[in-house]
């Protein structure tokens, strides 16, 4: 029988500046893996935490020191030399230049436009939650009215929105394709992704990005939707545990607050939130009663973004 192998804690940073260039560093020679390409980092040591072990690694490593960082997504992977559990870490700001203290190379880049290889393995999934925005909006036609929502939804998009799920429950089969076909147009426009809330159908139908599934479709479902970009809302533990394990690209994950719509309901709180999605695999939008202010708040623990109903379309006038 062979022997269970030891799980290796890994920090992981990927240092990002606000318009998502993210840095990769080429690993040197005489390490495994020498000249793939990752995001840089290195083992915990003992008595360390992963916070601390991400500080010293890329001052090591680049010769900058850390300033704000945000525990992220958590990967586990085996490599036929170790089995790992990266621990990645958004780093927002850092003091000096990165310099390759190991003589090895490395590149700013965007999710959209890595054209550095090969690249590790284990970092596949990690450009594809790159890629994802960290304010996601969800539409409210049922309250602002079609014709007011598209006005604010373009507004929106005009400021830089790239991410909206189309979610209506009141409209008609008709009146949905219609709208949500509203929707696709004016995100192709601006470069925005648009999810479909729980048609599988109607998002092909539309050309929407992807589609987001309600929990109890998460819980149903067997195998991942062939069908693009995949969410779905989660409530509990169990909820997240099963979109992880079919791999979806994100969850919303609520409500942390009390919402306008549910005031009285029970809450998460931001503690409890930051616990539960600890060691998760795929990005987490924190959702329910949240503003544009509450962004730090989230990724401080360890969200991905915001996720919104009603605040993401105030009326900027």
């Amino acid at each position: 029988m062979s022997e269970k192998r030891k799980l290796v804690d890994v920090a992981v940073a990927v240092i990002v500046y606000e318009d998502g260039k993210f840095l990769l560093a080429q690993r040197p020679e005489g390490k495994p893996y020498a000249g793939y390409w990752e995001f840089p980092g290195g083992k915990v040591e003992l008595g360390e935490s992963v916070y601390e072990a991400l500080v010293r690694e890329i001052q090591e490593e680049l010769g900058i020191q850390v300033t704000h960082a945000y525990p992220w997504i958590t990967q586990i992977f085996s490599y036929p030399h170790a089995l790992v559990k990266l621990h990645f870490y958004r780093v927002t700001q850092w003091q000096g230049e990165p310099y390759p203290h190991e003589n090895q190379a490395f590149s700013w880049l965007y999710s959209d436009a890595v054209n550095v290889a090969p690249l590790l393995p284990a970092n596949g999934p990690v450009l594809q939650a790159l890629s994802l925005p960290v304010v996601y909006g969800i539409s409210n036609a049922a309250e602002l009215g079609k014709e007011g929502f598209l006005v604010r939804l373009e507004s929106a998009l005009k400021s830089g929105l790239k991410i909206v799920q189309v979610r209506e429950k009141q409209m008609t089969a008709d009146e949905l394709a219609s709208f949500a076909a509203d929707v696709v147009s004016l995100g192709k426009t601006y470069g925005a992704k648009v999810v479909v809330n729980s048609d599988v159908a109607l998002a092909a139908k539309v050309g929407a990005d992807g589609v987001h599934l309600t929990s109890q479709q998460l819980m149903q479902v067997e195998v991942r939707p062939d069908v693009g970009l995949i969410g779905a809302s989660c409530h509990n533990q169990e909820e997240l545990e099963r979109a992880a394990a079919l791999n979806l690209d994100y969850v919303l994950f609520g409500p942390v607050l009390p919402t306008l719509s549910h005031p009285d309901n029970p809450v998460l709180g931001w503690a409890t939130f930051g616990e539960v999605i600890k060691d998760l695999p795929m990005p987490v939008y924190a959702l329910g009663g949240l503003e544009p202010a509450d962004l730090v708040t989230a990724w401080h623990y360890g969200a991905h973004g915001i996720a919104m109903l009603r605040s993401v379309w105030k009326d900027s006038d």
